[in-house]
Formats: C-alpha cells, structure tokens, sequence
C-alpha cells in the first residue's frame, strides 16, 4: 500500500471531483499555505493568513469553499471579496476550473467598471458562487439583487489592499449581511495594524498561517541605488538600457507619479504604459493585455492597481519609490523570480527614503547591495522594442468570435506562420492578439482587407 505524503492532495479529505480538479490544474505537491492552511479549512475553523501572491492561496480557499457547497442547491453559498476586477476575474477563472468536475455549478464574476444591468439580469438565478469587488456587492444587496442568508464560506482575498482602497465600510455593511455561522478566511500580503483590528470583527478564533516569503525570494538579485530627487527617471532609464529587461514592473507609491514616469519612459523611446486605479477599466483591461503578451515591455504600476496582475516569467521589477514598509516591498519582489526562475529587483533610493531602506536591511537580517551607476545624460539610443504588436479587432465573443477563429484568419488569408502569433485576448465585444511586431503591419492590412468567419470587423494597431 502506497503511504501518502503529508504534502500531496491525496492526503486531504477531498471529494473526487475536487481531486480531479486539482489534478487537471497539475498540482501534485502543496505549497506551504496550502499544507498549514487546507487542514484547517477543511476542517471549518476561521482562518488568517499572511501569505504572498502566487503562494498557492487561491487553491487554498477554493477547495474549502468548493467542498462546503451544495450543487443542488440554487443559493449563494460562497463569497470571494477582491480589491480589484483583475484579481476577480483571475480568482473565478481559476476556481472554475478547481470546480469543472462539479455538475451545474454557477460561479458570477461580479465587479465595478461593468454595466450594472446584465449582471443584474444573470442573478435572476442565484449563483452558488460569487467573485467581486467590495463597491459592486454592496450594491447589489442593496438593490436586493444577491441574497447571502444561506452562505457557508465567505473569503477576504488581499485584505490589506481592500482597507487600502477605502473598502472598510462596504465590507462590514456586507459581512452584517451574512449569516453568524458561516466560515471566515482572510488572506493578506502584509499585516498592517489596520487588518488585524477588522479581522477581529469578521472572524472567530480563527487560525493563524504565515508563509515567509523570505525562501520563495532566494532566486532574486537585489540591488539598490542612491539618488538625487532630481536624477531618478534618468537613472531609472539608463538601468532598463542596462539590464535591457524583456518585461518590467516599474512600482511608484503615488498616482501622478505613474502617469509622468510613464510619459518620460515613452519620451525616450521604451514601450512603456502606465497603469493605476484612476483609469477607465477598458484602458486598465488594454494596458494588462499588451503587457501579458509582450506588446509592452515596461509597466509603471501603482500598488493595488497592479493586484491581480498575471504575468509569468516577469524579468524584472523596480522600485521607483520604496514602499513605506518591509512587507509591501517583500510583496512586490516577489512577482519576479518565480517557479525557480531567478528575478532581479532594482530600488531607486533618495535621501529622505534610507529609513525605509534600513527597515528592509533590518526584516531580512543581512546587508542591502548598494550599486552605482550613471543617469542617462541627453536622449536614449537602442532603446530595445517590444517583441510584439497589439491588433484589436472591434467583436468579441457577443459575435461568437473565438481565438481559433483569429488564428485561423491570420495564418491563413493574412499568411503568417502560427510562430509570429502571440497572446489572443476575447472579451465579450473586442478582442485582442499579439503578432511579431516584423509582421504586424502585413498582418493589420491582410486582417483589414479580408474576413475572419467570413464577416468583416473593424482592426486596429494599438
């Protein structure tokens, strides 16, 4: 008889279709939040747990919440809270596929930035799970649209982000409506005062993981650099001229800083975009996917805007400002050197941030590597392009568009080799794909003049 290790799924009290599920994502081992958490979930204690994006923590909560549910019932009977529509959509994606063995099983995705009225009409029957975002929730009970009476698990995903967006207030208005005996788990990057004071009031003896994320970052160079106010853009572009990295999260801790970074990366001639919580949700969905599919090689990213974001393989991350605490900067080094890959992790550093500097030195208990290096004086030269081009093509899956069909059409009329196709994007009405950016201009004309099932559709370059 085969002994089962402490950390394989098998070892857990998992329903068959949970295993399937579990087995068709290629999970064989835990991962550390799941090994101390998933007992504890199963078992239906409250939980708190300070873990790391990309620890494993949406399979961790997706199984407990997936096992309590009842499939014949046609009640709310699981909440995911999420401080963004990104992550949202990124937490139902994969729990539907942790769920795909579970027979008529109704998942909604329900977010801000969304027309109110289908989301409205799709809840005519209850979903058994819902994703969303604090703000749309709390409307939706209020409109008496979503019904939480009968709900067995209700989850806090990146709490720390949720307080830091203002969601205090929606998410105890929303937690009164829940019943006393459901389950409480709250997830959180970091700990600040703030998370611990509310999750006394949302949860009840609950159990405590912390997952380091000290192991997980072993693979990362980091390196800092001290710099004049003044000289940080420059010295900032003379690094991403230096380490030329194939994609790069840039991290400011303010909202005009963003923009204006952006803008100056732009100027000297980088495929960079700017993405914070102050856009539009079809520019912020645009800006994700052309740097998910290499069309964008730097991203300048605020802390929550870039929550939910999904990209593999990130090569480097900068700190364009240092965060005002260890843990947000673990956090956001974190998103590089991943799945054994190394990473590297480049801070900009003024004066007035040596403090933050120090705290950073003091949490992981060994000397910063501070590195020197010369701003960029005048214009950048061979500024390295994006691989990629970014084609949206004005249908989406409302026109029974798939990425097949995309394909189809610009290898076959358009004729390129399926190689120079990237990344094919389908929302409800666009759609998007990455070409080789040698090809994209052949590929944009070919696309224009021709059909893509047999009907034409307005194509843009972006």
């Amino acid at each position: 008889m085969t002994e089962l290790l402490p950390d394989c799924f098998s070892s857990l009290s998992l329903t068959p279709a949970l295993l399937q599920g579990v087995q068709a994502l290629g999970y064989t081992q835990m991962t550390p939040v799941q090994a101390q958490g998933l007992p504890a979930i199963l078992d239906g204690r409250d939980l708190i747990a300070q873990a790391p994006t990309g620890s494993g923590k949406t399979a961790a909560f997706g199984l407990g919440l997936l096992r309590r549910l009842d499939p014949a019932l046609s009640s709310t009977q699981a909440l995911v809270l999420c401080p963004t529509r990104e992550l949202a959509d990124q937490v139902g994606k994969q729990l539907r596929k942790l769920a795909f063995a579970i027979p008529n099983l109704k998942l909604s995705i329900l977010c801000g930035g969304m027309p109110l009225g289908p989301q409205l009409a799709s809840l005519e029957h209850a979903p058994q799970v819902v994703v969303g975002t604090p703000g749309r929730i709390q409307e939706l009970l209020r409109k008496r649209a979503l019904d939480f009476s009968a709900l067995r698990t209700l989850v806090f995903d990146e709490a720390d982000r949720m307080l830091d967006m203002g969601f205090e207030e929606p998410i105890r208005e929303i937690v009164g409506k829940t019943p006393k005996s459901r389950q409480g788990l709250l997830f959180s990057a970091t700990f600040p005062d703030a998370v611990r004071a509310i999750s006394r009031g949302l949860l009840r003896d609950p159990v405590e993981v912390t997952v380091a994320g000290g192991e997980r970052h072993a693979a990362i160079d980091q390196r800092f650099y001290e710099v004049d106010v003044t000289k940080k853009t420059p010295l900032l572009a003379a690094l991403l001229l230096e380490y030329r990295p194939e994609s790069c999260v840039v991290f400011c801790n303010m909202r005009r800083d963003v923009d204006e970074v952006a803008g100056s990366l732009a100027h000297y001639g980088f495929t960079a975009l700017a993405l914070h919580g102050d856009m539009e949700q079809r520019d912020r969905d645009e800006v994700l996917v052309r740097f998910a599919n290499r069309s964008c090689t730097v991203l300048v990213a605020s802390d929550v805007a870039a929550r939910g974001l999904d990209v593999k393989e990130l090569a480097m991350v900068v700190n364009y400002d240092l965060p005002s605490d260890p843990d947000s900067y673990v956090h956001r080094i974190g998103r590089t050197g991943r799945a054994g890959s190394e990473g590297l992790a480049l801070s900009l550093c003024t004066s007035r941030e040596l403090a933050r500097a120090k705290a950073i030195e003091e949490q992981q208990g060994q000397p910063l590597r501070w590195e020197r290096a010369a701003p960029l004086a005048g214009k950048a030269s061979n500024v390295p392009p994006a691989a990629m081009v970014t084609l949206r093509i004005d249908a989406g899956r409302s026109d029974k568009l798939r990425p097949g069909d995309v394909l189809g059409a610009l290898t076959g009329d358009a004729g390129l080799k399926a190689e120079a196709v990237g990344k094919i994007d389908v929302f409800a009405t666009r759609a998007y794909v990455a070409v080789a950016r040698g090809q994209a201009t052949q590929a944009l004309a070919r696309l224009r003049e021709g059909k893509i099932k047999g009907r034409r559709f307005r194509v843009s370059r972006l």
